[in-house]
């Protein structure tokens, strides 16, 4: 017998089953090494061998402290080194941006011949192309390898609760700078810091069509999007006439990406800001007084958005959909309304505090009954099964991952729509997403993968075959397996097949 005889169908029965009824009891706080490992399996993105015994030497305690109020993070020089090389380590933002729009200006004014500008305009898409893959190749890196793994749920989370699509404009130049400078810095802060950070970000500016909004010419698409995606819920109290006064709130604030300050009449020069690619225009902006959110806002210029963004990140309103919004990725598809209640008390007596709010999640009952039965997206997925997989191990490519997310439908930064990859299981548990994750976990358990092997002319190669038989597996993860589960693993007839079945285990589609 050899790894062909684990067949796709068989494989894929058992997975749907355990998608249907995950048959793991919940675990207890954790105090042994499954209630352990299965709490480190929701906090980060995926239990290994490292950070299992990371938390077992400090104490889970400390542990959860550390990963609440996380200092800067050291990742594997192998990692780091890849990270350092790349073009968006190398150049800030505005200058990216001056290159390619240089680029871009010159094939459409000096090429005469068409080839010569399609293949201009090709290169120009190409390089685009290549900026977006390396922040998202940083993105994954950073999941698999920083010490501080709730920093990068919380990344991704806020990333796609503030969703942009790279495939908008230019946004793939800019994606990569949204990511690292407007969240991931404020992923366990201050929840109106962080709105007012995507607020000034040219990435969210351009997707929302913030900079064709301006007095006389009102675009509704961000004040909209803010109140019903961003802070209050399609539910939070708030009408059309507030869409419709938040936009003239919003007018003026857009993006410039030349090295030209516009001409701005004398009586508002002192009212003009430029910071990085962000501007505020006051020759744009509405300074007619408002009413937003049934309270008067004066007409002065950008502090006028400070206001209204102080209104938003406080109210109840927020408090409770944001909260709600948390229990379901940390909790459950359909989160106790109780924990939800008192997450959003923190949330309000806290200021927005985002580690405090998620403090009080992760001491719940409710967190500790709900460990082993939450659906991985295919993100989750693939980022838990290659940390399980080669742990503090740096690989040399993330190409295969991208694949991987590409074939589930959820690659980084590729949600059309503003609201967001789905965080419940129906939006992932399809025969056919079931199947793609079985056809993973055998490139993965066979080490034919291809995630240790460069491209290029002379690619270079180093051997990695997964030992997933491992103490992490005999210590704590054997504990949550259902008979079944175990019994199919006691049949593998070889490593291959033992990585693969272990793998694809239901369990292991659940965090």
């Amino acid at each position: 017998m050899n790894t062909s005889t684990i067949t796709r169908p068989l494989a894929v029965l058992l997975l749907l089953a355990g998608c249907a009824n995950q048959t793991t009891a919940p675990q207890p706080a954790p105090a042994n090494p499954a209630a352990l490992s299965g709490a480190l399996n929701r906090i980060t993105w995926g239990v290994s061998t490292s950070s299992y015994q990371q938390a077992s030497k400090i104490g889970y305690d400390a542990w959860l402290e550390q990963q609440l109020h996380p200092g800067p993070a050291v990742l594997p020089a192998a990692a780091q080194a890849q990270i350092d090389a790349m073009t968006i380590s190398q150049k800030p933002l505005p200058q990216l941006v001056q290159q390619l729009e240089d680029q871009r200006r010159d094939y459409d004014k000096a090429m005469a011949d068409d080839e010569a500008k399609k293949a201009a305009q090709r290169a120009y898409q190409q390089e685009l192309s290549r900026l977006a893959k390396e922040a998202a190749t940083r993105s994954l890196l950073r999941d698999l390898y920083s010490p501080n793994q709730l920093q990068e749920q919380m990344t991704w989370f806020w990333m796609n609760h503030f969703n942009v699509h790279q495939g908008k404009s230019n946004l793939r130049v800019l994606v990569g700078d949204y990511e690292e400078q407007a969240i991931r810095p404020h992923a366990l802060g201050k929840f109106r810091d962080l709105l007012a950070a995507t607020l000034r970000h040219p990435a969210m500016i351009r997707y929302l069509d913030n900079e064709q909004n301006a007095v006389n010419r009102i675009n509704e698409n961000y004040a909209r999007e803010i109140m019903e995606l961003h802070t209050l819920g399609v539910d939070g109290g708030y009408t059309q006439n507030d869409v419709q006064q938040l936009a003239r709130i919003l007018t003026g604030v857009g993006v410039n990406l030349t090295d030209k300050t516009p001409n701005v009449r004398k009586d508002k020069q002192d009212q003009y800001v430029r910071a990085g690619l962000f501007e505020f225009n006051p020759n744009r902006h509405d300074y007619g007084d408002k009413v937003f959110l049934g309270q008067p806002v004066k007409g002065r210029g950008l502090a006028e958005v400070d206001e209204a963004l102080d209104r938003l990140s406080r109210s109840p309103a927020t408090a409770r959909y944001v909260s709600r919004k948390l229990a379901i990725y940390f909790v459950a598809d359909e989160p106790p309304p109780q924990l939800v209640q008192r997450m959003a008390e923190r949330f309000q007596s806290s200021d927005g505090d985002i580690a405090a709010v998620l403090r009080v999640l992760f001491d719940s009952p409710e967190f500790t009954r709900s460990l082993g039965t939450k659906f991985k997206d295919p993100v989750h997925y693939v980022v838990s099964a290659v940390r399980l997989a080669y742990d503090d191990k740096v690989i040399l490519n993330a190409n295969p991952m991208h694949s991987w997310l590409n074939r589930m439908a959820e690659p980084l930064y590729g949600r059309q729509t503003p609201d967001g990859y789905p965080l419940t299981q129906p939006g992932w548990a399809s025969p056919g997403q079931m199947t793609t994750r079985f056809e993973i976990a055998k490139a993965i358990g066979s080490g034919a993968a291809g995630l240790f092997k460069t491209e290029g002319a002379q690619p270079q190669e180093k051997p990695a075959f997964p030992q997933l038989a491992n103490a992490l597996y005999y210590q704590a993860l054997q504990q949550s397996l259902a008979p079944a589960t175990r019994q199919a693993l006691e049949q593998a007839a070889s490593p291959q097949d033992w990585n693969t079945l272990l793998l694809s285990s239901p369990e292991l589609m659940h965090r």
